[in-house]
């Protein structure tokens, strides 16, 4: 059962099959596996280049099945940076390096052009080779070793690997402006919501799973009525999330006049969901939870390190407000 239920051609149906081969044979696949044996480096890269043109919901439907493997997250950050190299500008030279595998970049959301505030925590800078960074408006492209740039690796609690940047006078090469209406945070958020999803319902394949195998007073912990509750709440808050994060895409892809207050929406569920189904995992499988035993600890984490990128709830009910 797909992840996401997302409008699907046959190309598309062809490369959901080939990543679930994929983590068939390999649970945890590293960027050569993601690049060499799918191509996956190139989804975002326009054909003229070597890639894929992919959209918002090829993007989605990866990040969705790549979730619970743990692989999501540097992927993403190779495929947002060749989204906004591309759009900037579409036979930019690197791009095809960029759509081989070859090369290895990162998006950096700096706050202006040429960046000089230091950009902390950025998904997939410790391992690229080339940093492309945008204010939001325009793009600029620098090597990873370029001079006037620092970088400081990190290690996250979710078990993904970040990096630091200072800037010391960084001269990076101006590449073009974005398309107008063009957001690469709600890029981001629509990508991340739907690897939530996918790891929020291995959780609960694997929940259920564990109910049924551990039993108590002669009988599957599964069939006592307080934990199906909790498990049917779950369930619930999941199906909610993955219907709002399949609408926001969707409308996202169709560029619909509604794609930011369906997105607004999907953010807050994600965000609730992940904490509820997280929590919820952890504690049906009782002191097992968090032992390195399971994936599920790791799993939980890295649902609450994207309920914390979205944002504060706060700040998310009052975005929706200002979009709905």
């Amino acid at each position: 059962m797909a992840a996401l239920d997302l409008p699907l051609d046959e190309s598309r149906a062809l490369l959901r099959d080939s990543i679930l081969r994929l983590l068939a044979d390999t649970p945890e696949p590293a960027w050569s596996d993601l690049a060499a044996k799918l191509g996956l480096a190139g989804l975002t890269v326009p054909e003229s280049a070597g890639g894929f043109g992919g959209s918002i919901i090829d993007v989605a439907l990866v990040m969705a099945e790549l979730g619970p493997a743990l692989a999501g997250a540097d992927w993403l950050a190779h495929a947002a940076a060749c989204r906004a190299l591309a759009l900037a500008a579409p036979a930019h030279p690197l791009l095809p390096r960029l759509a081989s595998g070859e090369d290895r970049a990162a998006l950096v959301i700096v706050d202006a052009l040429p960046p000089a505030a230091p950009a902390h925590l950025i998904p997939g800078a410790a391992q690229a080779d080339l940093l492309v960074l945008s204010d939001g408006r325009a793009v600029a492209a620098c090597a990873a070793g370029s001079p006037g740039l620092e970088r400081r690796e990190r290690a996250m609690h979710d078990g993904t690997r970040t990096a630091d940047l200072h800037f010391a006078g960084l001269r990076a090469q101006p590449v073009g402006a974005l398309p107008q209406g063009f957001d690469l945070k709600s890029f981001l958020d629509a990508a991340r919501c739907a690897e939530a999803v996918g790891i929020m319902q291995r959780l609960l394949e694997e929940t259920a799973l564990w109910l049924q195998e551990r039993r108590q007073f002669g009988a599957p912990i599964a069939t006592f009525q307080s934990l199906r509750h909790r498990l049917a709440d779950m369930k619930m808050a999941s199906m909610q999330a993955q219907a709002l994060v399949e609408q926001a895409v969707i409308a996202a892809d169709r560029g619909e006049a509604e794609a930011d207050a369906a997105l607004a929406a999907a953010r807050i569920m994600v965000r609730d969901a992940a904490r509820l189904v997280g929590e919820g995992a952890v504690q049906l499988h009782g002191a097992m939870g968090l032992t390195e035993e399971l994936r599920l600890g790791a799993r939980f984490k890295r649902l609450l390190a994207i309920a914390a990128t979205l944002g504060s709830e706060a700040d998310l009910i009052a975005t929706f407000r200002a979009v709905a």
